[in-house]
């Protein structure tokens, strides 16, 4: 994230008080009313946003320029990009869902679960064991998990454990797994810091 600087927006679209998914899910509809080239700038207080809306671009093809942060919000800027650069929207292939995850808990079954939530959410609801990793921090931590291993990837919806297993496995991980819908509706034993 930068200091204010001179970029001028063609929408603004405003996402303050929502948290994920809303902000990527009307980032998508406004993008559909812009022009190739065209900028759009998202305003959003969300923390995990930035995280967000990166993996978002980079998964679409659509250009992020940056954020800057005044105050509690933080201002997104994509560019749209043109049509033979945009890609079509991959969704990681291998999840597995909330009760199947609940089972393989209680089972006792060897496996990891990374939470790829922002430090606030997960200090407030997480599932036990749960490693904490946010997004916007898994690159640069890669090497606190094991390739080898076989990780369960969560957050609030399903939409950053997704961006996240689809970098993982560019990084080589083989055994990985989107745990949807994900905390949101995680009916299971949770603990939260004390």
């Amino acid at each position: 994230m930068s200091t204010p600087s001179a970029i001028q927006a063609d929408l603004i679209l405003d996402c303050k008080g929502l948290a994920c998914p809303m902000p990527i899910v009307k980032t998508k509809k406004a993008m559909d009313q812009l022009q190739s080239g065209q900028v759009i700038e998202v305003q959003a207080t969300d923390r995990g946003s930035l995280a967000d809306i990166k993996g978002w671009a980079k998964n679409t093809g659509h250009q992020y320029v940056e954020t800057i942060c005044e105050g509690e919000v933080l201002k997104h800027y994509l560019r749209k990009s043109n049509p033979n650069e945009i890609k079509e929207e991959v969704k990681f292939p291998h999840t597995l869902t909330n009760e199947e995850l609940q089972k393989k808990l209680e089972a006792n079954e060897k496996l990891i679960v990374l939470d790829v939530r922002e430090p606030a959410e997960y200090a407030f609801h997480r599932i036990p064991g749960a490693i904490s990793i946010p997004l916007g921090d898994l690159e640069n931590r890669i090497n606190e998990l094991n390739p080898d291993q076989e990780i369960q990837v969560v957050c609030r919806t399903g939409i950053r454990s997704d961006i996240a297993c689809q970098l993982l496995t560019e990084k080589g991980f083989k055994h990985l797994k989107n745990v949807v819908p994900g905390m949101s509706e995680w009916i299971g034993l949770t603990e939260k810091n004390q």
